[in-house]
């Protein structure tokens, strides 16, 4: 008799049971699963500039002052950008360079980039098609690799490299280099044949705040083979030390 009184309990706890069970189940229907995601915000427009020189030089004679930014405006995957650098000395601006450049991101970390490249200074404008790659290389260092084809077929070529070294949350020690090389030499700019110039510096800056760290530094500007030749000839400098003092701004 105890068995059949055990019987009905169980029925009723068991009815009980039923509708809680049913209502958990009720979480994860076939319509909440079917349900889109929210789209991923990947096409705003965005925009950046920044100059990582805007520094005075400086070598117990001839004061130089060097300029050297870009800057871009785009989504994640499409920008426009503009590159100009330049220095002036003695009234005249010598290696003047900007660029316009269309990009698209083709990894997580690099942008292919293709555009126009003028050499506009105190010399005869040169006008090149430009393409390379720029990015952040494996170790954190930014690089920046381009190709360029004049009208009349001549090459040449740009590598620029830099590095944050951050001995504290706002001092930061940046080596950074650019190399240049030309397929052809150009009398009138006083740019020779094969590996022609070199710009390299050791910069240490404050960020005050991180849109604003001015710095010092030491830098090395060299010419090479035939463009150290024309240089010569024209009674300019080959190559030097100086100290610079500058401020990096960006936008």
């Amino acid at each position: 008799m105890s068995a059949l009184r055990i019987i009905p309990f169980a029925v009723a706890l068991a009815a009980a049971i039923a509708p809680a069970a049913a209502q958990t189940g009720s979480v994860t229907t076939p319509d909440m699963e079917a349900a889109p995601m929210p789209p991923v915000m990947d096409q705003a427009i965005f925009a950046h500039d920044i100059f990582n020189q805007l520094e005075g030089r400086w070598n117990g004679s001839n004061p130089e002052f060097r300029w050297d930014g870009q800057g871009w405006v785009g989504t994640d995957y499409d920008k426009l950008w503009i590159k100009s650098e330049g220095t002036h000395s003695k009234g005249a601006v010598d290696d003047g360079q900007q660029q316009f450049l269309y990009s698209r991101a083709v990894t997580t970390y690099f942008d292919l980039q293709g555009g126009l490249r003028s050499d506009i200074d105190s010399r005869p404008t040169r006008n090149w098609a430009a393409f390379g790659f720029q990015g952040l290389a494996p170790y954190f260092f930014d690089l920046e690799v381009t190709g360029f084809v004049s009208g009349e077929g001549d090459l040449a070529g740009k590598l620029e490299a830099s590095y944050d070294l951050l001995l504290t949350q706002r001092l930061i020690l940046q080596p950074q280099i650019e190399l240049n090389l030309y397929s052809k030499a150009d009398l009138a700019r006083l740019v020779g044949a094969g590996f022609s110039d070199i710009d390299t510096g050791l910069r240490l800056r404050y960020e005050f705040d991180r849109k604003f760290a001015p710095y010092i530094g030491v830098v090395y500007q060299g010419k090479f083979g035939q463009t150290a030749n024309f240089a010569r000839q024209a009674g300019e400098s080959t190559g030097g030390f100086r100290f610079a003092f500058g401020v990096r701004v960006w936008f």
